[in-house]
């Protein structure tokens, strides 16, 4: 839970996920979220609708890192031999 803070005032941010459904926005889990309190909804759709989510989340993964770095990270994840193991002996 993320809080933001304004001039004596401090506003708290709460994530979670929801689906829409028969015209509601319904919750995944608990949000916590007092009963016939008014809040402020943003919504951003997750994943499924929009191909470039996944793009932009593996950006992030390589964000400042150097050339060298990425290639490797990229060759471990490509090294077939750190997905199984032996068993010590």
């Amino acid at each position: 839970m993320a809080t933001k803070t304004r001039k004596k005032e401090s506003v708290t941010f709460r994530v979670f996920e929801a689906i829409f459904e028969d015209g509601v926005l319904k919750p995944l889990q608990d949000p916590g979220l007092a009963e016939h309190h008014r809040f402020s909804v943003q919504v951003r759709e997750l994943g499924a609708g929009d191909p470039s989510f996944g793009l932009a989340a593996w950006h992030e993964v390589y964000e400042g890192l150097s050339e060298g770095d990425v290639a490797e990270v990229e060759a471990m994840a490509l090294d077939r031999s750190r997905f199984s193991r032996e068993d010590p002996e």
